[in-house]
Formats: structure tokens, C-alpha cells, sequence
């Protein structure tokens, strides 16, 4: 009986473990990035609520001017400068599916802040971008070549966030990035992507998920 009680024990214990470690949220790893605390906070609330139903995430941190694209799990597959839209906002006023950007007026070229389902797909060149609203023709897609009077090489690498508004409102990273970090992750499969609010604050957009965890 002694021993028998003693497995008992043992195996209750293991049960009570592991459902423990069932319900724990996960958290995010973002490893030796510095990132702000807006990116931090909306990473866990992101794992927290099980927002991201198990595909990979972004988060898109527009005061920073930088992208962390995320596994399921909430580990840090690579983080990077990025190309933001030319006009600070977090509204869009694109509403087609092909719109005529040049149309745009400079005080229009915003990156919309909000959750977005992201896909891969392709623009009208042929090249290989994710859609992160395709019907407002918003992508994440590699440096492409522009006027020298633009910079975008010299805005890409420059430290000062506000360097690096300059696209019509997509996101846009170094060529090596992409191929290396996001076209493996989301080239192929469908993922999630936070665009961080800059004009108000991050808990206002992210604060209202439900947790979703399963704890049976």
C-alpha cells in the first residue's frame, strides 16, 4: 500500500504538472533584441490570448521603425529595420483593389495600424510579397529599386525612426531579410501581423483580446 500510494502521489503530481504547463501562457522570446515596451507588451498579449491560433505572427512597431517576425510559439525569428509610409497615421483611405498610388497625396501614404491576416501572394510584377490587406494593396515586400532621390538604402540603415517614412504605406524590408526570415515564414503559409497604433496607445488596440487558451 505504501508504495501503491506513493506512484499515486508521483502520478497526480506529473498530472498537476503538466496540466499546469498546459495552461501557463507562453511568452515571447524576443532573445538579445532591445525592442520598446509597446512591442514587448503586444507580443504577450498577442500569446496571451492565443490571438495568433497557432500561425506566425509580426509585429510591426512604427515608432520604432522596425519588424520582429515571430514562430507560433512566441520565439524570434528575426528582427529588422523597415520602410514605413511617407505620413505618420493609423488610418487608411485606400479602398480598391487597385489603387492608383500615384494618386495618393503625401498626407495619404500611411502604414493603417490594426490585425491583419496576412497571405502570401504575388504584385503585379510577378514578385513573391505577403498581403497584409490586399483589397488596400498593403504588402511586406523586399527593398525594391526607386529614385535616388528617395534614399531608401540610406533611410533603411539610418537610426532615426522618422528617416524611414518613405513608401506609400507597405512595409518594406532589406532584400537578405525577407528571403531569409520572412518569405521561410509567411511566404507559404498564412500568418497574423500587428501593425502598432502611433497616434494612440497600444493597450487601446490590443488590450480588448479575450484569451482563447485551452486549460482542459
Amino acid at each position: 500500500m505504501r508504495g501503491r500510494g506513493r506512484r499515486l502521489l508521483v502520478a497526480a503530481g506529473v498530472c498537476v504538472c503538466a496540466t499546469w504547463a498546459h495552461a501557463a501562457p507562453q511568452r515571447p522570446d524576443f532573445g538579445a533584441e532591445r525592442a520598446s515596451d509597446d512591442a514587448r507588451y503586444a507580443a504577450s498579449r498577442v500569446l496571451e490570448a492565443a490571438d495568433n491560433d497557432g500561425r506566425p505572427f509580426v509585429i510591426v512597431d512604427k515608432n520604432d521603425a522596425r519588424v520582429y517576425v515571430f514562430a507560433p510559439s512566441g520565439h524570434l525569428l528575426g528582427a529588422s529595420a523597415a520602410l514605413l509610409g511617407l505620413a505618420p497615421g493609423d488610418r487608411s483611405v485606400r479602398d480598391s483593389a487597385e489603387p492608383n498610388l500615384g494618386s495618393l497625396t503625401p498626407s495619404e501614404r500611411t502604414t493603417p495600424a490594426g490585425r491583419f491576416d496576412s497571405e502570401p501572394g504575388h504584385n503585379d510584377k510577378g514578385e513573391a510579397i505577403v498581403w497584409i490587406d490586399y483589397a488596400a494593396a498593403l504588402a511586406i515586400h523586399r527593398l525594391r529599386p526607386a529614385p535616388a532621390l528617395e534614399r531608401r538604402p540610406q533611410r533603411m540603415s539610418s537610426p532615426n525612426p522618422a528617416e524611414h517614412r518613405i513608401s506609400f504605406g507597405c512595409i518594406v524590408v532589406p532584400v537578405e531579410f525577407y528571403e531569409q526570415v520572412v518569405d521561410p515564414t509567411l511566404g507559404s503559409r498564412r500568418g497574423v501581423v500587428y501593425v502598432l497604433p502611433e497616434a494612440s496607445p497600444v493597450q487601446a488596440m490590443l488590450g480588448t483580446l479575450e484569451a482563447r487558451l485551452d486549460i482542459d
